[in-house]
């Protein structure tokens, strides 16, 4: 810009950056924050489209999107999606999909807002089509099908995901592709379809390998793959992929909020297979070392009481645990479907270790040593009884478990049957050799007949 030449856009600039400083601090004065709005929309009615004007309204929109989120006031935002559509239309198409965007994670952040995210998808995919923007359409529609997944509306996901996978492989865009396909990878694990999921994890995977992939999507890619491994009881693979995505999630994830709590997630999954595999030198090693100093919390607390617990072998500990952290734990869908098996093992190792000494024991004594209703020990016992962890009978009249001593092997069966099988060999082969001295024995005679025969 030359020395004359005055900027036409400096006190809308200087406006902004007054607006900024106001929606940095977290606002508790009406005033200031309508303010900061009457600011925010000076700027976006501006009737100017030029090139200058619209990076302004651009950072107006973004700026005005995240006030709102944080004043949970998300009927605003869906006003702003649905009043900014004839200011839309003089903004370059990529530009536009990326504000559509940038307002419906801001939504997102709001609580209870998860059905009004999904109208405005709706009507914004409505839109689209009528104003024949496919970029942003087919976008809209990857960010419906991650909110039908929210809310477990999981036929309606997959039925938008498999129209979705084949109109983008037309179009070749790698990266929605991995999107769409990470999404459908959660649909199917939260159905509890692992080989499904594994299979879309891996068109994922086979994306990633033919574009550029930007970090944060190979972060979930992997901790989406640690999952399904520890799924499968495969932890030692399992903790290497959280371990990738941890990294990954640390490094680039720090400048959002989002970012440190996937990195937190993934700490607590990295935990979670070293308790699962019984290495607890190493959960120490996790939790005092320094990558967890940085994320320490209420989910450092939760994994570092459950392995107490698992250490010590204290079912009372591990209950008081999911007690105290029933949020952390329990609202987990990973964590709390490998705490069962956990506890499973724990209860189970305790009753044996219980029912040891004894030939004959009351049930209702064994309840009242572990500390667990008689109904819960009855169960288990009998289900132990049927896996054979240990021979033995409930007597449902007594009230009673008999314990059968364990039954030693005898060596005579084995040993008569490796003899019968021995002589059967003995006999096949005399039998072979008798047949063979016969047949020698017959032929001069056969021999001395037939040359009588030719004679005549």
């Amino acid at each position: 810009m030359a020395v004359d030449e005055v900027d036409p856009f400096a006190e809308l600039k200087a406006d902004l950056e007054h607006a900024d400083e106001i929606a940095s601090v977290k606002l508790q004065n009406a005033a200031l924050v309508t303010e900061a709005t009457e600011i925010y929309q000076k700027v976006i009615n501006l009737e100017d489209s030029s090139e200058g004007a619209v990076r302004l309204k651009e950072k107006a929109i973004t700026k005005l999107g995240k006030l709102y989120a944080r004043q949970n006031q998300a009927d605003r935002i869906g006003a702003m999606l649905t009043d900014l559509r004839p200011t839309f239309a003089t903004f370059p198409k990529a530009k536009t999909a990326k504000l559509v965007r940038v307002l419906l994670d801001s939504m997102s952040k709001i609580p209870d807002s998860l059905q009004l995210q999904v109208d405005l998808c709706k009507q914004s995919v409505e839109w689209t089509i009528t104003e024949k923007r496919t970029f942003l359409r087919q976008r809209l529609q990857t960010k419906l099908c991650e909110l039908y997944r929210i809310q477990k509306e999981y036929i309606q996901a997959l039925e938008l995901l498999d129209g979705l996978v084949k109109e983008v492989k037309r179009l070749d865009d790698k990266n929605l592709l991995i999107e769409i396909f990470l999404i459908e990878t959660r649909v199917h694990y939260e159905l509890s379809n692992v080989p499904r999921a594994k299979g879309s994890l891996t068109g994922a995977r086979a994306c990633a390998n033919s574009t550029y992939c930007p970090p944060m999507l190979q972060a979930e890619m992997d901790m989406l793959a640690g999952t399904l491994c520890a799924e499968e009881s495969d932890f030692k693979t399992g903790f290497s992929y959280f371990y990738e995505a941890f990294e990954c999630n640390n490094q680039f994830g720090e400048e959002g909020e989002n970012g440190n709590q996937n990195a937190t997630l993934c700490l607590k999954y990295m935990l979670l297979c070293k308790i699962m595999l019984k290495q607890k030198d190493e959960v120490n090693n996790i939790i005092n070392g320094k990558y967890a100093v940085k994320y320490q919390g209420v989910n450092m607390e939760a994994m570092g009481a459950i392995a107490t617990a698992s250490n010590e072998r204290s079912l009372q500990k591990f209950e008081k645990a999911l007690d105290d952290f029933d949020e952390v734990l329990r609202g987990d869908l990973f964590i709390k479907s490998h705490l069962e098996a956990l506890y499973d093992s724990l209860l189970q190792d305790n009753l044996c270790k219980i029912i040891e000494p004894y030939s004959r024991v009351e049930v209702e004594h064994i309840a009242t040593l572990i500390d667990l209703p008689q109904a819960q020990v009855h169960k288990k016992l009998s289900q132990m009884i049927l896996d054979r962890k240990f021979q033995g009978i409930l007597d449902q009249g007594a009230g009673c478990l008999v314990v059968f001593d364990d039954e030693e092997e005898s060596a005579i069966y084995p040993n008569a049957l490796n003899t019968i099988k021995n002589m059967e060999k003995v006999v096949t082969k005399l039998s072979e050799k008798a047949a063979k001295c016969y047949s020698d024995t017959l032929q001069p005679a056969v021999t001395e007949k037939k040359k009588e025969e030719e004679k005549k």
